[in-house]
C-alpha cells in the first residue's frame, strides 16, 4: 500500500519560475524556458542519417512506445489498439517511435493481449500505419513512424499466468516470476530469438514502416541479456558477451532489410530491483545482483551504456530513446508519478528529481556518443504543463534532440499539435500520473486512460477498475 506523499504536486505550480524555485529547493539542474515559442527549436526538423536511408523528422516531439493489453487473443490489433494508433497519428508529434510493443513471438507476450508477429502481420500492421498517416495527414504532418520488437523474456505471460524465460539465473526476480532453471534460455534458443527478430523486421518493412527498434530496455530479455554478467557462453559474461544479442540483430537486420533503418530503446542505468519497507516506502533490495548501468552514490554509472552506444553506431545505428530501469522493479525511476501504481510503492523522494535525472541521463549519453547520434529524452510526462517549457530549454541546449512522450499521448495525444500550433494547453487534459494506465492492465483490464479519457471513462472497465481500487487501498 502507498501513502499520500508529501511533496507538491506540478499542478500547483503557477507558472515556470515556480518550477524553477522548487528545483532549486531540491538541488537539481533543469532548464526551464519562461515562454514557448511554436516556430523555435520545437519546430525543427530532425535528420536521421542512418546508412539504411535518411529520415528528415519533422518536429521535435516523439509519441514513446507503449505495451498495450487490447489485441485480440491470437495477437492481431483490435478496434481499440487502431483507435490508439489513429490518436498517436493525429497528435502532431514528428516522430512516432514503435507505435507499441510488438512480440516477435507467441511466447515472448507480457499479455496475452500484446500484438504478436503473426501470418497476418503485414495486412494487420499496414493497416495499423494506414490509418496513423491518414491521421497525421489531417494535420498536416508527416511523421516517422517505427515499430518496436520485442521478447518480453522473464516478463512472458502469453496465456495468463507467468511463463518466464530468462537471461540469467537472478534468485530476487526469479522468486517474482516463479522462473526455475528450466526457464533460462539456451544460447541456441537465442540463436533463434536472433532470427525471430530479423524477420519481424522483414514484416515491418513490408508493411510501411520507417524504421524497427529492438527493444533492450525495461528488464525484458533484449535488456536483461546486457546485465548477464554471471551468464556462461556466448551471450554473457563480459560487455562482447552481452551485447552479442542486440549486435547479431542489428546485423540480420542490416542484412535481410538493407532499406529498413534501425533504433534501439535503450535502458541507460538501472537503479536495480527495489520493493517496499514496512512503511511502504520503496528501498534497494538488498539481495540484488549487478545491473547494466548501476547507480551509486554519485549518480548512474554510464560508462557500459556508453560502450554500447558507440558499438551500436560502428553498425550505423542512429537513433537511441532512452529510458531507464524497468517498471516491474523501479517503478519510481522509469515512470515518476505522483499516485503509484497498485503494485508500486511510495517513492523514496519527490518524483520530480527521477524525472529531471532521466533526462540528465540523456544530456551526458548524448554528450559522449558520436555527434550523429539522435537521442530521444524521455520523462517529460511529470512536468505536466511545463512539458514544452522543459523540452524546448533541454533541446535549445543538447540535452536532446526529441522530447519524448509517453503516458501523456494516452491523456492528451494532441498535446504537441497545440504546443505547435501556438494554442494553449488544455489542463484538464493532461497526465497528473494517477496511473490507472498501469494499474488497469496489471489486473487483466484493457490499456488506456481511464480518469481523462472520454472514450475509457464510458466503459465498463471503469467501474471495475474503481471497484479494485478501493480494494487495494
Amino acid at each position: 500500500m502507498t501513502r499520500r506523499l508529501p511533496y507538491p504536486q506540478v499542478k500547483s505550480f503557477d507558472d515556470p519560475s515556480a518550477l524553477r524555485e522548487r528545483l532549486a529547493e531540491l538541488g537539481v539542474d533543469l532548464p526551464v524556458a519562461d515562454d514557448v515559442d511554436p516556430s523555435g527549436v520545437l519546430s525543427s526538423e530532425l535528420v536521421v542519417r542512418d546508412p539504411a536511408r535518411t529520415l528528415r523528422v519533422p518536429n521535435r516531439f516523439c509519441v514513446l512506445p507503449m505495451e498495450g493489453w487490447d489485441g485480440t487473443e491470437d495477437g492481431r490489433p483490435s478496434e481499440l489498439v487502431r483507435r490508439r494508433w489513429e490518436r498517436f497519428g493525429a497528435s502532431g508529434a514528428g516522430l512516432v517511435w514503435g507505435g507499441e510493443a510488438v512480440a516477435v513471438r507467441r511466447d515472448g507476450r507480457a499479455n496475452p493481449h500484446q500484438l504478436t508477429i503473426g501470418a497476418r502481420s503485414v495486412e494487420d500492421l499496414g493497416g495499423l500505419l494506414d490509418g496513423l498517416r491518414a491521421a497525421a495527414d489531417g494535420v498536416g504532418v508527416t511523421p516517422v513512424v517505427g515499430l518496436q520488437l520485442t521478447h518480453s523474456g522473464r516478463w512472458s505471460r502469453p496465456e495468463g499466468p507467468p511463463a518466464p524465460r530468462t537471461a540469467r539465473t537472478d534468485p530476487v526476480l526469479d522468486a517474482r516470476v516463479g522462473a526455475t532453471p528450466a526457464s533460462l534460455l539456451s544460447d541456441d534458443e537465442l540463436d533463434e530469438l536472433v532470427e525471430c527478430f530479423v524477420t519481424a523486421a522483414v514484416v515491418a518493412d513490408d508493411a510501411g514502416f520507417d524504421f524497427v527498434d529492438l527493444k533492450a530496455c525495461h528488464g525484458y530479455l533484449g535488456h536483461e541479456l546486457l546485465a548477464a554478467h554471471d551468464r556462461p557462453g556466448r551471450y554473457g559474461g563480459d560487455l562482447e558477451g552481452r551485447t552479442r544479442f542486440l549486435r547479431s540483430c542489428v546485423d540480420g537486420v542490416r542484412e535481410r532489410v538493407p532499406g529498413l533503418a534501425v533504433g534501439v530503446r535503450l535502458s541507460v542505468f538501472d537503479p536495480g530491483p527495489y520493493r517496499a519497507g514496512d512503511d511502504g516506502v520503496g528501498a534497494p533490495d538488498p539481495a540484488a545482483l549487478g545491473v547494466f548501468g548501476p547507480v551509486g552514490a554519485d549518480g548512474p554509472d554510464l560508462s557500459e551504456t556508453v560502450a554500447v552506444v558507440r558499438m551500436l553506431a560502428d553498425r550505423g545505428v542512429r537513433m537511441i530513446c532512452t529510458t531507464v530501469g524497468s517498471p516491474y522493479w523501479s517503478p519510481h525511476a522509469q515512470r515518476p508519478a505522483w499516485f503509484p501504481p497498485s503494485d508500486g510503492y511510495t517513492p523514496p523522494r519527490d518524483p520530480l528529481v527521477d524525472a529531471v535525472v532521466m533526462l540528465q541521463a540523456a544530456r551526458d549519453l548524448r554528450a559522449a556518443v558520436p555527434d550523429d547520434t539522435v537521442v530521444v529524452g524521455t520523462g517529460s510526462t511529470y512536468f505536466q504543463q511545463f512539458i514544452a517549457h522543459v523540452g524546448q530549454a533541454t533541446l535549445a541546449e543538447g540535452w536532446v534532440d526529441s522530447v519524448g512522450l509517453g503516458r501523456s499521448a494516452l491523456s492528451y495525444p494532441d498535446l504537441p499539435a497545440d504546443v505547435l500550433a501556438g494554442r494553449p494547453v488544455r489542463p484538464r487534459s493532461l497526465c497528473r500520473t494517477f496511473s490507472d494506465c498501469t494499474t488497469a492492465p496489471r489486473h487483466g483490464l484493457v490499456s488506456g486512460c481511464y480518469p481523462l479519457d472520454d472514450f475509457y471513462k464510458a466503459r465498463p472497465e471503469r467501474v471495475e477498475l474503481a471497484r479494485i481500487k478501493r480494494e487495494l487501498g
